[in-house]
């Protein structure tokens, strides 16, 4: 607990989902239904209560403006844990870390968690929101999956799900109620299927040599003994391709054919003859 460890993962997913939303364009009718204009709809990080806009040509921000409307905001409401995606806590992922070379990093399987959001959409008028929430409705179905690269370093990117929970509005009037200034209010839930990773370890080497003994179970004789080393496929530690096997046998079996040095798939050119003749050879033990 006490070493750092910040991978940016919930920032990159809330920015990740900021930017779904963001350069939707919204157009205006005149009564005969043509075009009257087009806009940006503006979208910001903040609460629907202390979301506060000001005009991009006031920069010293000293006018006294109304919201202006249409526009967007977001944020993040909660996160809780998912024990339904839970994985396998003990599987690693590596990945080089110097280029070619032979120095790995690894990382823990991650930890399945629930990013809830809420999108606010501000307008004056019901037509307005009508049209930008028809606009997003149809790529939800109700979920909607955003690609996010979680740990660049690692080549990590997880595919995460975006799922629309429920829409809801509200008509807001300000001052009393008499008041003729008015917006409404819409507000879409969401739900980020998100997986939250802790610390790699760095400079992990990686298994060159592999030994297997196998032994008669009763005398505890050795049988075989098998010897795995990987080679690259292009002397430069780049691929784990192809193998060399050696297999050496202790107590010479007679009439077993398998040759004591091969590679690839030859384990697989060990015939049923053979087998027998070693089944046979661990009967004579016995």
């Amino acid at each position: 607990m006490a070493n750092i460890t910040y991978n940016r993962i919930i920032r990159k997913i809330t920015l990740a989902f900021g930017d779904l939303f963001n350069n939707i364009t919204m157009v205006r009718y005149n009564l005969d239904e043509t075009e009257q204009e087009r806009l940006i709809v503006p979208i910001a990080y903040g609460t629907k209560e202390l979301y506060v806009s000001r005009l991009e040509g006031d920069p010293d921000l000293d006018k006294q403006v109304q919201v202006t409307l249409p526009r967007f905001s977001y944020i993040l409401n909660d996160i809780s844990y998912d024990s339904s995606r839970k994985l396998n806590t003990n599987v690693r992922t590596f990945a080089r870390t110097n280029g070619g070379g032979t120095q790995y990093s690894s990382q823990y399987n991650p930890v399945p968690y629930d990013l809830d959001y809420t999108l606010y959409l501000y307008v004056r008028n019901i037509e307005d929101g009508a049209q930008l929430v028809e606009h997003i409705l149809p790529y939800f179905t109700p979920d909607y999956t955003i690609r996010v690269d979680l740990i660049e370093e690692m080549g990590i990117t997880k595919e995460i799900p975006l799922i629309l929970k429920t829409v809801s509005n509200d008509i807001v009037y300000e001052g009393n109620r008499d008041s003729e200034t008015r917006y409404v209010v819409w507000t879409l839930n969401f739900t980020a299927k998100a997986y939250i990773y802790g610390k790699s370890a760095g400079n992990v080497g990686l298994i060159r040599n592999s030994i297997a003994n196998i032994y008669d179970y009763d005398s505890q004789t050795k049988l075989v003994k098998i010897h795995v080393t990987p080679t690259p496929t292009d002397g430069a530690g780049n691929t784990y391709a192809n193998t060399i096997t050696t297999m050496e046998f202790p107590n010479i079996v007679e009439g077993l054919n398998v040759p004591t040095n091969f590679d690839g798939d030859a384990l697989v050119q060990v015939g049923v003859d053979d087998l027998n003749s070693l089944e046979q050879y661990n009967t004579d033990l016995n």
